[in-house]
């Protein structure tokens, strides 16, 4: 039996890993969690083949030139971000529900690809004043790279409609039972 794909977007910073996060620790939906790669320098504690694949921009190029992305995108300058096909196959093959954390661009392209076999969720922030603080205090990033981040946003939001359902992450707690009552609800699950 083959998986179900649920697609998650959001501008950075409006809560969209946390409530990935959340959804994965309901083992009733059987979600796995997409690794895409990029190329920029892991974050934290990121790991590479846990959060994500980190590649050279040189390696990312080489492997768009060979086809092996359903998605990619150059998010910013020298950063690229994509979904294997290789990875994706082998979880849907596997009978996972295959969850992908994309920018909203990869977002599109995923639904378009997968159709009706995909879910497409947009997490939104209050505003863009609130994503800018949210970002702030993450403390991840320099403030160039938080402007850069917060004039991109404005864009993002545009993209919303384009989405099956849009969740407003006002109240974490309430965007999570949101969200979760839509994916069971795609997965056919009481």
């Amino acid at each position: 039996m083959k998986g179900k794909l649920i697609i998650v977007s959001a501008p950075s910073g409006s809560g969209k890993s946390t409530i990935i996060n959340w959804l994965m620790q309901h083992e009733e939906l059987k979600l796995a969690f997409s690794i895409s790669c990029t190329s920029r320098p892991p974050r934290g504690n990121e790991r590479h083949g846990v959060e994500y694949f980190f590649l050279s921009p040189e390696e990312f190029r080489q492997r768009i030139d060979a086809g092996e992305f359903l998605e990619y995108e150059e998010v910013y300058e020298g950063r690229f971000y994509g979904t294997l096909k290789s990875q994706v196959e082998l979880q849907l093959s596997q009978g996972q529900n295959v969850v992908f954390d994309v920018d909203v661009k990869g977002g599109c392209s995923l639904k378009k690809y997968f159709g009706d076999r995909a879910l497409s969720i947009f997490i939104q922030p209050p505003s863009v004043e609130e994503l800018q603080r949210r970002l702030e205090n993450r403390g991840t990033d320099t403030p160039e790279v938080i402007a850069d981040r917060v004039s991109k946003a404005a864009y993002e939001l545009t993209f919303a409609p384009l989405f099956d359902k849009v969740v407003v992450n006002d109240d974490l707690e309430v965007a999570q039972g949101e969200a979760l009552d839509i994916v069971r609800g795609f997965l056919e699950i009481k």
